[in-house]
Formats: C-alpha cells, structure tokens, sequence
C-alpha cells in the first residue's frame, strides 16, 4: 500500500521479472497512483457519457448531425493546432498493428526505412499481463538505446505510442478498490521511464489515440496531457497525439476534437473497419443501416467512406493538422517475380493512391516489404514533406453523405470469411495474441470488430444470401462454424489446441447470438473468464501459436 490511496498490483508473470522490477520501482509507482486516482472518476463520466447517447439514440431514433452548442468553434477561421515537431512533418510510411511484445518484429521495424511505427497496445496486441509488461519494457529498452546493432532513438524511426482505448481495464492493478482503466496504466508508464528521454532526443512523447468517440473524450485527454507534462517537468504542449476518428460519432466532431486537443495534436486517422463497425455498433438495430457484405461492397471508395476521408483531410488541413489513412492489411509474397506479387502490389498501390490524391499526409502498411514501394508512390504523386497545402475547398460534406448506407447484399463467401475472422480472431486472444494472418492479409481486432458485427446484424434483420435465399439465422450460423472448426481441426498440432479452437468457436457464437449488440469484442472478452483463465496457461506460448500461419 502506497500513501493514502491503497493500490495493489499482481505478481510478475513467470519469466518476467526482471522486467517487471524495472517498470515497476516505488517512483512508478506513485506517479501511476496519483494519475490514475486524478482522472479515474472522469474515465467512467466519458463512459457514461456513452451509454447516455446511445441511449438517446436508441429512444428517440435521431441521427447524428453537427453540433449546434460548437458553431461557434467551426465557423471560426483563425485557431490552429500548434505545428508538429520536425520529426512528425514528413511521415509518409508508417508500419501499422506492430505488438511491441514481439520482439523479434519490434526490433526488424525498429531497422527499417519506415518513418513511423504505431507502437500498438491497442487493435493489434492482446492485452495479457505478461504481453503489456513484455511490450512496455521493450519500448523501454528501445528509447533508452539497449538493443544492440539499432540506430539511436533520434535516428530509429519515430515511435507513435497507441495505448489501450478507454473501454479496456487492466486487471493486474487496483487503485483504491477498483481495477484501473487500461489506457492510463499504458500512458503512465510509458510517460514515467521514457516521457522525457523522448523529449530530449526531439522525437516524441508521440501518441496514437483508439476508439475516442467526443470532443468530451479529447478534453479528458488533453487534461491528461497538461497533468502530466506538469508533473514530469515537462514544457506544454510536448506530448503530440494523432487521435483516430474510428467512430461515426466522432466523424461529426472532428474540428472541435482537434479544437481540444490544439496544443498537443499531431492530427487524424482514418480506417476504414472500425469505423464502419460503429455503425452497426450505434445503429445496427435499424434496417435502414444494414451494411452490406464488405467483401464486396463496402470499401474506401464508396460514399459513406469516401465521404468520412475528404471530410478528415478538410478538416486537419484547415488546421494546419495532419490527416493519415488507414494500415494496408495485405501481405506481399515473397516472390517479387510471381504473378500473386504483382498483383498484391497492384490492389495496395491502388488503394493507396485513392488516399494520397484525397491529400493524406501517410499512412500505414503491415508488410515491412510495402514501405519502399509505399515511400516511392508518394514521392511520385507528392511534393515536399507532406499536404498540408491541399486544403480541399472541393469539398462539402453533409450527415447524408456520412450517414449513406452502400447498397448490396450478403454472399456465403463473406458470411463465412467473416465467420473465420471473428473465431480465428478469439482463437488467437486465447492464446495470447492480438493479431493472425488468413488469405493472405493481416487480421486483428479492428476487422474481428467489423466481422462480428455483421454476423450479428444480419442474424438480427434476417438477411438473405444472394447465393441461394437461404436466410443467415441462428442455424446457418452455427452449422457454418461447425464446418470451419472441422477443417481448421486438420491444421491443430496437439489436443490443446483444439479445445481451444472449439472454446474460440463456442465463444464467437455466443457474441454473435446476443440480445443485445456488445460494445466491443475486446470488452467482451477482456471480461470473460475463459480469456482471464487461459492467460495463466498461454502465458509461455505467447510467442507460439498451433495453427500453421501460411497455410491459413
């Protein structure tokens, strides 16, 4: 127990101790105390700022629009954002979903020509004890120059730290009777031991924000900031954080998020899954917003999307901010003279043209292999360190544009494509990861999110095949499961794997059947017991998953 608020923290997952003593010494852990004590009754007020909305939402059957109470904010042409710092101006290419607790791909990014990576506690890591302590201490070890044969951390590319979104907890520490919010046990952490090493090396403390769906979110954020930066000797308006509109709510509030987050932005994300999650996610339980097979019909270039990243560019750019697209999934293979390369290249480099001649400044790739040919593409079709310049006055962007739903139906192959994503998804959770790859592309919580959402929303509007006018129910469902566990059955290499592969299974049916939609597929399963259980016995295989990843 530290001074007047108790606070208790779990024992160091077994292998870990080491790394444990390091974060946590009695210093780290008065700072995460006071932190955590300072905002944790704000934390639940932006939750229930959430549940509010929905709730009226759900009542009243309203639509989102522009805010009326922040006219004011919009139609002022004067304020900025403050500039980014020099090492944020050009970032072109960054690697995207980059799990610092792999520390083998964490060290080969860390070497690579990209100018950014997306340091990833969020969509593309599982949260398990021993992989936030793994990944905070390898973060640790990166600022402070302790891999050997890596470039100095002023000269390594830039790190964007992307703590957990608000809706998770951390489980390992209880402050003061309740188990802290997951976000500032990352933030507190990272700010304590490298915060200030950061600052001094002018590259960073950077952030990536998840899942922030208000200017509210963004306030409490900034307050955040201010609170920190003050307590660690820090100038204002050091720390810098990219915040990613992945919310359809949030897509109505852009200017006044940057308007909060003025002197500590570093600008706006789009992606293309999350953010079409949440429309199912706020209005699914309406006809009207059923969305279609993304498959086939839902990408970047159709209205709803396409809408959402002119109206992003606009708005940063206006304010001097930087606006980033989404993370290309597809992997390259390995065989640049294959047809299969040439293709993969062809469809990113399509894709990623659509963004570069909307006006992001970059955007993110998995693939290590993707950064050259990325970094060529904007040279190619861009002029200096980024587009600010391009102020989009072509662009007027109105709620319908937004709020249009694509038209189209469902097929098998995108009922069952979404099935294997959300099962192998919970597969991978249960044995410590926070991403797979399947056909070819990297999958992880942000299109486990929109593929279970799916699922469950045609379930709920009993939506026809276009195939054969089946109706997706509960049994097409579950029959379809039952074949995909049977032919991934082949692929188990012991008996764990594949109860774990039925429990993965069991578990996605039970998300996809509820009465009533769950927020998020990461709250669900943080909370679960299963997931908690299986983190004492995955703990040593977190590195090693029984499925054969190519041949998936």
């Amino acid at each position: 127990n530290l001074g007047p608020v108790s606070m208790e923290l779990s024992p160091p997952p077994p292998g870990l101790e080491e790394e444990y003593k390091s974060l946590f010494s009695t210093r780290s852990l008065l700072f995460l105390q006071e932190l955590i004590s300072t905002f944790d009754e704000e934390v639940d007020q932006v939750l229930q700022l959430r549940i509010s909305r929905k709730a009226h939402l759900d009542l009243t059957a309203d639509l989102p629009s522009f805010l009326e109470s922040t006219t004011h904010i919009r139609r002022d042409p004067l304020w900025r954002v403050l500039p980014v710092p020099p090492r944020l101006q050009r970032r072109h290419v960054d690697i995207g979903d980059l799990a610092p607790c792999d520390t083998q791909r964490f060290v080969k990014a860390l070497q690579s020509s990209a100018q950014g990576l997306q340091v990833d506690f969020d969509d593309g890591n599982c949260p398990t004890y021993y992989n936030q302590i793994k990944g905070l201490h390898n973060v640790f070890k990166a600022v402070h120059n302790q891999f050997p044969n890596l470039p100095h951390i002023s000269h390594a590319p830039v790190l964007m730290l992307r703590p957990r979104a608000w809706n998770m907890v951390e489980h390992n520490l209880m402050v003061a009777g309740k188990e802290a919010p997951g976000p500032l046990f990352d933030f507190g952490l990272l700010m304590f031991h490298c915060g200030k090493t950061l600052f001094e090396n002018k590259s960073g403390p950077f952030f990536y924000l998840s899942k922030v769906e208000s200017f509210m979110e963004a306030r409490l954020w900034n307050n955040i900031f201010v609170w920190t930066q003050h307590k660690l000797g820090l100038p204002l308006g050091s720390i810098k954080a990219t915040v990613l509109i992945e919310n359809i709510l949030a897509a109505f509030e852009m200017e006044e998020i940057l308007y909060e987050l003025r002197d500590h932005s570093a600008g706006l994300n789009c992606g293309i899954w999350d953010y079409s999650a949440s429309f199912v996610n706020k209005f699914g339980h309406r006809q009207d917003f059923l969305l279609p097979d993304r498959s086939k019909y839902v990408n970047m270039e159709k209205r709803f999307l396409r809408s959402y990243m002119d109206l992003l560019v606009q708005t940063c750019h206006r304010r001097g901010a930087l606006a980033t697209g989404g993370m290309a999934a597809l992997l390259l293979p390995p065989d640049p003279l294959s047809d299969p390369h040439s293709t993969v290249l062809a469809t990113v480099t399509r894709l990623k043209l659509l963004e570069i001649k909307a006006g992001v400044d970059g955007f993110m790739v998995y693939d290590l292999s993707l950064i050259e040919p990325m970094q060529k593409l904007f040279k190619l079709h861009t002029e200096g360190d980024n587009q600010l310049h391009q102020l989009r006055h072509d662009v007027t962007v109105t709620p319908e544009d937004l709020l249009s739903m694509p038209l189209g139906g469902v097929t098998l192959y995108g009922l069952k494509y979404n099935i294997a994503v959300g099962v192998l998804f919970v597969n991978a959770w249960l044995s410590g990861k926070g991403h797979f790859f399947y056909r070819g592309q990297v999958e992880d919580s942000a299109t486990a999110e929109i593929s279970r959402s799916q699922v469950w929303q045609w379930i709920r509007h009993q939506t026809q095949l276009e195939d054969d006018s089946r109706v997706v129910s509960r049994r097409l469902v579950t029959e379809l499961i039952m074949e995909l566990t049977m032919e991934l059955k082949a692929l188990c290499h012991s008996v764990r794997a594949e109860q774990r592969l039925h429990t993965a299974a069991d578990m996605f049916l039970e998300v996809v059947l509820k009465r009533d939609f769950p927020e998020f597929i990461t709250t669900y399963l943080i909370q679960d017991h299963t997931f908690l259980s299986s983190q004492h016995t995955e703990q040593m295989e977190t590195q090693n998953t029984d499925l054969p990843q190519a041949k998936l």
